[in-house]
């Protein structure tokens, strides 16, 4: 039978909140990451918004491992190409998350990744919470996606890519170490048409928020 978890002592109950945004705090430390995450909530900054707005969207987008869809334009893309990929888990955390800061995305210069937000992803890293899927062709780092699994769900941040079809290819790949480690789905927070596509759907945040009565452990070794 499923235990009820004390909830968080900093962050208020989203249920009782018709908005997405639920908190702002003015900075971002590695304990209010690590609560955020176990409760569901993630940082997103905004323009114009003065500290770190935390988000608890509703409904929120999950991909399940086993409804995982792939194109068939993908499909010839990875066939393509996927022989020549590597893979690999936490080997350029600290690259993988500079080159999600960095690179230019339609309309905008890169992405919401503020300078502190980078040295606390970093420390959530080091104490085992934050990870990092790599992708590499050679020696190239072509495509990375990184997240945070505290006990609850892992919650995909950012991604890039330098090759077509590269960071759809390290969803998979992510989805199915995830699998082999008994999760069950992917936390993509906000539906995004590619995520869609690869048979994302979204529940409700009371749905979402009942995969907390299940083990809450942090640890989630890629070795």
């Amino acid at each position: 039978m499923s235990r009820a978890l004390a909830w968080s002592q900093i962050f208020p109950r989203p249920e009782t909140d018709d908005e997405d945004c639920i908190a702002i705090s003015r900075h971002l430390t590695i304990e209010l990451l690590i609560d955020g995450y176990q409760h569901g909530f993630f940082p997103w900054p905004h323009a114009g918004v003065d500290g770190f707005p935390w988000f608890h969207p509703d409904p929120r987008a999950l991909l399940f491992f086993d409804e995982l869809h792939i194109p068939r334009s993908l499909s010839k893309t990875l066939r393509k190409h996927q022989s020549q990929w590597r893979v690999t888990m936490n080997q350029a955390f600290s690259r993988v998350l500079d080159d999600c800061k960095t690179t230019e995305r339609p309309g905008q210069p890169g992405t919401w990744i503020t300078d502190e937000m980078q040295a606390q992803y970093l420390a959530l890293h080091r104490e085992g919470y934050a990870h990092s899927l790599e992708v590499w062709e050679g020696e190239e780092l072509v495509a990375g996606i990184y997240g945070v699994y505290a006990g609850f769900a892992f919650s995909a941040e950012s991604m890039f890519h330098r090759r077509t079809g590269a960071s759809k290819f390290a969803v998979i790949e992510l989805c199915k170490k995830l699998k082999e480690r008994g999760l069950t789905f992917l936390d993509i927070q906000m539906m995004t048409p590619h995520m869609e596509l690869m048979g994302a759907r979204e529940i409700s945040r009371s749905a979402f928020l009942k995969f907390r009565t299940r083990s809450l452990s942090k640890a989630l070794s890629f070795s």
